[in-house]
């Protein structure tokens, strides 16, 4: 009779791990296709869809919407005011209201007055971040590039670091620079595994 009763909470246990992960799966690919819708809206000049509440900083997500992330490392301080969140909030949404309005160059101009005034700002990483999208829309493959590059190389705890380095090994690629985006791709796959970029990257890896 025990065993009989272990055998079945084995089996009642591997069915709830099995329910997790078929969760788990999900989750990955419900993320991955919402990277992609992004990528595809932002490639063709469409303002990425979104809701009120996603002008603030993205959390593991791809698009804007989610918990702060942590305040910036390592960035210029020269310029920046005094922490005022809620002043900081306005001027973030401010600027992404203008890639919602599809007009890049203003939103490019926004972001990178945000960045000067603000560059220790919770806002701070995902403003990078959203610079790099807006330069690629406006086609400025340069300013992309430094762009994206700059998230890492300012924030490097940021949760959109993964993401930023893959859409900076595309830009490489586009620039003609073949011998960077392997490394960068292999870095994405080997530092952030489990998240949208790295599968992306693990396919662009398989394309080369």
């Amino acid at each position: 009779m025990q065993l009989q009763q272990m055998q079945d909470e084995i089996a009642r246990l591997r069915g709830v791990v099995e329910v997790q992960q078929n969760d788990i799966q999900r989750m990955k690919q419900e993320a991955l296709e919402r990277y992609q819708e992004l990528d595809q809206r932002i490639g063709s000049g469409t303002a990425p869809a979104a809701p009120a509440n996603n002008s603030q900083p993205a959390g593991g997500d791809i698009n804007a919407g989610g918990t702060p992330a942590a305040p910036a490392a390592q960035a210029p301080a020269a310029s920046a005011e005094p922490a005022d969140p809620a002043k900081e909030k306005l001027y973030y949404d401010a600027a992404f209201d203008l890639i919602k309005a599809k007009d890049f160059d203003k939103a490019s101009q926004a972001f990178n007055a945000f960045l000067r005034k603000y560059p220790n700002s919770q806002y701070a990483g995902n403003a990078q971040y959203w610079l790099g999208e807006v330069n690629l829309a406006k086609g400025d493959l340069q300013g992309a590039g430094q762009a994206f590059a700059k998230v890492s190389q300012l924030y490097p705890k940021h949760q959109k670091v993964p993401d930023s380095l893959y859409k900076l090994a595309d830009v490489e690629r586009r620039l003609g620079h073949t011998d960077k985006v392997k490394g960068i791709l292999q870095q994405v796959v080997a530092q952030y595994p489990g998240t949208s970029a790295a599968q992306l990257a693990q396919r662009d890896l398989q394309r080369l």
